[in-house]
């Protein structure tokens, strides 16, 4: 009986969002015989739920042994207890410095029933500050039992509903090859960003997700700023972000009633006054991204400032805007010294009954 795997592919530009995504059918063509052939292919005519990315700029870090949990509580803004209920699997957080600013914003998978050989937690970061990310977990280690390496052979990709509109009606993937997958959970910061998914760096991704088109890194970032959403060092500058400002409570990532923690006072004492004068919140943009100055001040049209410019792709990015200018006509020096215009929105995902002052 003579196999043979023939893949074609071909490239779609959907409107979805605010940009293009590429699929890829892939059809999969198994040969019985010299006389008989049998496709079973991923088509159009299936319906097609999500799409796909890699996200080779964020790292995975696998953390085990008997004292990980108390480790890890001392050390990041949520509580890992709830970790230990089967409920929870996926829980984002941050690790602050000493002065309550964040150092590096991580998400939390537990290994619990895992059958893949790993066990423990995956810790993932933005890979820029993966070794500071190693030498920070080892001083912090002391003589707990904990084992602490990076996962170089395991892939994370990131599966988003194909609109916002599906988003409720979303299930979740389809997976064909459960074996191959080491996770596959929602991720815990907002609906809208779908599923995580780690793997097998040998993988092919359309042997283990059926109904899914695969899309470029720089599409995923996009989606994050049209919604809204920070991620790593280029939105989270480490030890210049305050984790309240940066919507840490809106993305589930922190608990008020935990023990102790690494820049809990801070944090605490913020919190319990209720005033947030500034929030990170997604920008439109009259000019690219590639133009601005990460840090570049923010004025009103009258001169007054409003803040701050983050990050961006394109003309979407975030920006820590002034809430008493939010809803204002904003702008900012480019780096040809020209005048760029910025107009900040309240992102759908966030609660509706805030009392920001």
């Amino acid at each position: 009986m003579q196999r043979v795997i023939l893949f074609g592919s071909a490239f779609r530009a959907i409107v979805a969002g605010s940009g293009g995504l590429h699929a890829h059918y892939f059809l999969y063509t198994r040969h019985e015989s010299v006389s008989r052939t049998q496709i079973r292919k991923h088509s159009q005519d299936q319906p097609t739920n999500f799409s796909c990315y890699s996200l080779p700029h964020r790292t995975l870090i696998n953390v085990s042994g008997q004292d990980i949990h108390s480790f890890l509580q001392g050390i990041i803004t949520n509580d890992t207890a709830l970790l230990a209920e089967d409920a929870l699997r996926a829980m984002y957080a941050h690790m602050l410095n000493v002065q309550g600013r964040t150092l590096y914003d991580i998400i939390i998978y537990s290994l619990k029933g895992n059958t893949n050989g790993l066990n423990g937690v995956l810790l993932e970061c933005d890979s820029i500050v993966q070794e500071s990310i190693m030498r920070l977990l080892k001083v912090y280690k002391i003589r707990r039992k904990v084992n602490i390496s990076l996962c170089p052979s395991l892939s994370l990709w990131a599966l988003l509903p194909r609109s916002k509109d599906a988003v409720l009606g979303t299930s979740r993937p389809d997976v064909t090859a459960a074996d191959q997958v080491f996770v596959l959970e929602k991720d815990p910061r907002t609906e809208l960003m779908g599923w995580r998914m780690i793997t097998s760096c040998q993988e092919n991704l359309h042997e283990i997700v059926s109904a899914c088109r695969q899309g470029n890194t720089e599409e995923y970032h996009r989606h994050r700023y049209e919604i809204g959403l920070p991620e790593g060092v280029r939105d989270f500058p480490p030890g210049e972000a305050l984790p309240l400002e940066s919507n840490l409570v809106y993305m589930q990532g922190i608990s008020f009633s935990k023990g102790c923690y690494i820049g809990q006072e801070l944090t605490a004492r913020t919190h319990h006054t209720g005033v947030i004068r500034k929030r990170l919140m997604p920008v439109t943009m009259s000019a690219p991204a590639e133009n601005l100055d990460h840090g570049a001040a923010l004025e009103t049209e009258g001169g007054r400032p409003a803040g701050k410019y983050r990050a961006g792709i394109d003309r979407l990015g975030l920006g820590l805007i002034r809430l008493a200018h939010a809803k204002e006509s904003l702008k900012l020096k480019s780096s040809d010294n020209t005048t760029v215009t910025l107009q900040a929105t309240v992102p759908d995902w966030w609660p509706k009954n805030t009392e920001d002052k």
